[in-house]
């Protein structure tokens, strides 16, 4: 998988291709692995790094949605468990199961989410991961030795999924090309072009390393853009009303000591209307949600100090030692892509369903959902594009379609697990140069065989995205990334030819991103 290679079959082509996909984040590259796995021939196009938004700043939960059952959205509910099951049968390296406990202490609650979470666990059916049950007050501390004891009654555990998001997303990356996707990162839609009948027709792209344009022809484009799916409507139409109505949701990640447990905590009801996890992640713990409506989307949010208090005051109701700003390794925002209703204002009323919309000029843009979805989502806006560009109809596979790297006993690597099969050519890496074995870090678990691979494997084309998505160093512990940014860039550097200028320039842009995933002690 190399984007030399990507961008050659870009160049040679002639043909108008079947389907063009922009946005490579969970949604676009799900479509990329739909499309092509049908036989249909696939480029799809991302402005940043696959990933570089929504897709790798989730609650990193493959999860059927505790709360849309709580609003009596039984179908979402019951598509997501589906999903969430599919999703462990094909990625059983990266989706495992997790033990949640409800904490309890009101006399009401045991039976109250007691029942809830049984008609959740019922509604899996045989996609279960695991009976829900009441726990008593020992049983409750033995799950969570960590959680505040005062007044605590008992609890509820019940099961979920468990990824790592962007891992996966590379996966499938990996996937689609697998099936004869193309896939290029740094290429950003400049304009999309149209045909005599008005409808478009095509996309002009531009490489973002070289500044080298493509005029590329389709069949039908589709806009899987997410937050920004605004933007690229109005490539065609400068006045289309807006579709989206984003909000942002921030996570604070703390040393593992903070949980101190293999269960994750579920407040079902925090102030702002919201659930709130508290899960172990990585060997640490991370704590979030918030949502807050925004104005415009950005590919680098930042916290807000409201969101950033909210976390750190309702983690301190549930904890035994309440986080402080201090404690806070790594904090980091993602976007919601919420499709609009009624006036917005309450953006975590808003329905996480996917929507499907065609422009008049016959832009197809779907957005919404959630990472657990994805696959559905794909499927529905392939069966859609192939319809309205009169493409030879071919049914989906992908509900028993393994994704890359597939192992079923990939916990036997240890830290390279979440490579799954992927993992015996990285440890080749570190026997053949065994300098590369060792951490970059004492803090985290990163060695220079996966800098080595992700960049001659996995499309990595700067630091940041080694330390950010390739692994998950930046969202882990902000400080720690950056004191491993200057051996990263030595190691890119021998397999993308970085001159000593070059990797300079790469280790200051990165210092200053990861700035941003840091937050100050107040005075």
């Amino acid at each position: 998988m190399r984007r030399s290679d990507m961008i050659a079959r870009v160049d040679q082509r002639r043909e108008p291709w079947d389907i063009v996909v922009i946005g490579g984040g969970a949604t676009g590259v799900g479509i990329a692995v739909d499309a092509a796995s049908r036989g249909y021939d696939v480029l799809l196009l991302e402005q940043h790094d696959f990933g570089k938004g929504t897709s790798s700043r989730s609650t990193k939960l493959v999860h059927g949605g505790v709360r849309y059952l709580e609003q009596g959205n039984i179908a979402l509910v019951m598509e997501a468990l589906k999903e969430r099951g599919l999703l462990r049968q094909n990625a059983p390296h990266l989706v495992s199961n997790l033990a949640f406990v409800v904490p309890n202490y009101d006399w009401w609650e045991a039976p109250f989410y007691g029942l809830g979470l049984k008609i959740y666990n019922a509604l899996a059916g045989k996609y279960g991961f695991g009976s829900s049950e009441i726990l008593t007050r020992e049983e409750t501390l033995a799950r969570l030795p960590t959680i505040k004891t005062d007044g605590l009654r008992g609890g509820v555990v019940y099961y979920d999924g468990q990824f790592d998001d962007t891992r996966l997303l590379i996966n499938l990356v990996g996937t689609a090309a697998d099936q004869g996707a193309t896939l290029i990162n740094y290429a950003r839609v400049v304009a999309l072009t149209k045909g005599a009948d008005g409808f478009i027709d095509g996309v002009v792209a531009a490489d973002q390393e070289t500044g080298q344009e493509w005029t590329i022809q389709a069949q039908v484009v589709i806009n899987a853009t997410g937050a920004f799916s605004d933007s690229v409507r109005r490539l065609a139409e400068p006045d289309a009303p807006a579709l989206m109505a984003p909000s942002q949701g921030i996570h604070l990640v703390f040393h593992h000591s903070f949980l101190s447990a293999d269960s994750a905590i579920m407040v079902p009801h925090t102030s702002d209307g919201r659930v709130m996890f508290a899960i172990p992640w990585h060997g640490h713990t991370l704590v979030g949600t918030t949502d807050t409506p925004i104005t415009e989307p950005t590919l680098e949010p930042r916290p807000l100090e409201e969101e950033i208090e909210f976390i750190l005051e309702t983690a301190g109701q549930y904890l035994l030692k309440p986080p402080t700003r201090d404690d806070v390794l790594s904090v980091f925002v993602g976007i919601r892509p919420l499709v609009k209703s009624g006036d917005g204002k309450l953006t975590a009323a808003l329905s996480r369903d996917h929507t499907i919309h065609f422009d008049a000029s016959g832009l197809l843009t779907t957005t919404g959902g959630k990472w657990t979805t994805y696959r559905n989502m794909a499927e529905h806006a392939v069966d859609q594009a192939a319809d309205f560009a009169r493409l030879a109809e071919r049914p989906c596979v992908t509900r028993a379609l393994n994704v890359h790297g597939f192992h079923s006993n990939a916990d036997r690597f240890g830290a390279l697990s979440v490579y799954g099969s992927d993992a015996l050519a990285i440890q080749d890496l570190m026997r053949v140069t065994p300098s590369l074995s060792k951490p970059l870090h004492q803090q985290l678990p990163y060695t220079g065989a996966e800098v080595v691979w992700a960049a001659r494997h996995e499309m990595a084309r700067s630091v940041e995205d080694v330390l950010a998505r390739r692994t998950r160093a930046l969202f882990l512990n902000a400080r720690a990334a950056e004191t491993m940014a200057p051996d990263v860039a030595r190691l890119m550097a021998g397999e993308l030819g970085w001159d000593a200028a070059q990797q300079a320039a790469q280790v200051a842009a990165f210092s200053e991103l990861a700035k941003g995933y840091q937050i100050s002690s107040r005075t």
